[in-house]
């Protein structure tokens, strides 16, 4: 079904696929940008001169921003429509993009991965583009189409890293990939994305946002900061206890707020409790898994002990790479899984995938190969968890609360992921060894505990849910084909770095 871009005359149109093509290439940006930072931290530790804790912001600010902008974005998509939107997005993106490239100061390289950080709306206005553009008979195929991009992007990110820095390479590099991706993107959206009337009115909750912000900051900045600080001093004490009374504010501001940004009665909702605790746990456990395997592997053993001295071109696809493919072949698997046993099984059975994995890490990672396996087990658990959460969501909710619902999860993914990254990197700078400038052992056992405990957690909630349902009388199948989440699921949506969704 041929659509007609922005701009084109009467009678001129642009086939779906094009459409869908575009579209993906924009979702491409997202994954892509955030994996290419993931190997490179301890090169912008040594290139920028700061320490492993500051360093490890380059990652989180951009987390951060991701869970503050999404539903900010997605509000502005339904009030000024899908078009002009992911145009800002990509400008922005594109501006990051150049200003991290530019720049040699830290607080300016921040800047612009926090503007990097809305790429994460593309995914959720892409869907709303195709769901408003193609005939439910062409839907899914697009939606798969668009959703596998994201997996694309981040194993393309790992690799690209590899290749482009090498041993003693800028780490400026990569993000030269990023930008020429993001400007073809912006491009092709201007020429082809068409215009259309906004499908909502009202107006977007930005005190909400703002509070929120504000919130998530002042519960980061002490994590990251408390090794630097001391966890018992006043500035991170102060810090933990600002953020529980500014986020206390923000749920009661929301209740205030006749447009809100999170309705809060959704927030307490019983069944909306397991999927967003579950997607924090996972958001969590992805990070653990990428930054101990990373670090852990370039390590060179004659000089710590342990480790395989490989280099990041090395580290990236022979411990990585593995378990982003395996992912991508197994997503549609998982998806039809959820169809037919229900997400809590699925969620259940990755989960228990994770635990395995990290406890191998924690205790028996003495030999590549078994490494290798310890990421491929982790990775897998986040995509079966990435494609039963979505349809998990839309079944505990009404059908008009299906948009609202899954941003409540993307923003509990989001602070998983930047809290896992957040706390991996201070357990790496705390356990810094003088003599040898390298982490102690012992840290990627706590690092790999950590992501054990994240996924039993998500075991302990699947199980949870299982028995409320059979007290109450529920069914947990679902049928994704009732709605665009499910439907994302079951297409295999799955991003072996950003896990965003």
């Amino acid at each position: 079904m041929p659509v007609r871009p922005a701009g084109a005359a009467a009678g001129t149109a642009v086939p779906a696929g094009v459409l869908v093509l575009a579209l993906g290439l924009g979702v491409t940006t997202l994954s892509l940008l955030q994996s290419l930072v993931i190997p490179v931290l301890g090169t912008i530790e040594d290139q920028l001169g700061v320490s492993p804790g500051a360093a490890g912001w380059v990652l989180t600010a951009n987390l951060l921003a991701a869970a503050v902008l999404t539903p900010v974005l997605g509000r502005l998509g339904d009030l000024r429509g899908e078009r002009p939107v992911i145009l800002g997005i990509l400008v922005a993106v594109a501006v990051g993009t150049l200003l991290s490239i530019v720049t040699s100061s830290l607080p300016l390289l921040l800047l612009g991965r926090v503007l990097q950080g809305a790429s994460y709306g593309l995914f959720p206005l892409s869907i709303s583009v195709l769901r408003r553009e193609l005939p439910e008979a062409r839907l899914g195929v697009a939606m798969s189409v668009v959703s596998s991009t994201l997996a694309v992007g981040g194993v393309a990110g790992l690799v690209a890293t590899g290749l482009l820095v090498g041993e003693n390479g800028d780490y400026r590099r990569p993000f030269w990939l990023g930008l020429a991706v993001t400007v073809l993107s912006l491009v092709l959206t201007a020429r082809l994305l068409p215009h259309r009337a906004p499908s909502a009115s009202g107006r977007v909750d930005w005190w909400g946002a703002l509070v929120l912000a504000a919130g998530l900051v002042l519960l980061l900045l002490p994590v990251s900061q408390g090794n630097a600080w001391g966890w018992s001093s006043p500035a991170t004490l102060g810090c933990l206890a600002g953020s529980v009374l500014v986020l206390v504010a923000w749920i009661l501001l929301q209740r205030r707020t006749a447009q809100p940004l999170v309705r809060p009665a959704m927030l307490a909702d019983r069944r909306t409790i397991v999927p967003n605790i579950a997607g924090l746990m996972t958001g969590v456990a992805l990070f653990a898994s990428f930054l101990a395997v990373l670090q852990y592997v370039q390590a060179p053993r004659e000089v710590t002990g342990y480790g395989f001295g490989a280099s990041m071109l090395e580290a990236a696809v022979i411990y990585l790479l593995p378990g982003g493919i395996a992912g991508i072949l197994i997503a549609p698997l998982a998806g039809r899984v959820v169809t037919r046993l229900g997400a809590l099984p699925t969620l259940l059975a990755g989960a228990a995938l994770g635990v395995g994995g990290f406890l191998l890490l924690a205790f028996l990672r003495g030999q590549p190969w078994l490494v290798v396996v310890a990421g491929l087990l982790t990775q897998l658990s986040v995509t079966v968890a990435y494609a039963a959460l979505p349809a998990l969501v839309v079944q505990t909710v009404r059908a008009e609360e299906t948009g609202v619902a899954n941003a409540v999860n993307s923003i509990a993914r989001s602070v998983g992921q930047a809290l896992g990254s957040t706390v991996a990197v201070a357990l790496i700078a705390a356990g810094l060894d003088p003599a040898t400038g390298f982490p102690r052992a012992s840290v990627f056992t706590h690092v790999a505990l950590i992501g054990a405990v994240a996924t039993l957690a998500v075991v302990v909630l699947a199980v949870v849910g299982l028995f409320a349902d059979r007290r109450g009388g529920t069914s947990r199948r679902p049928d994704p084909l009732t709605d665009v989440e499910g439907a994302t699921a079951r297409a295999g949506e799955w991003s072996p770095v950003s896990g965003i969704r």
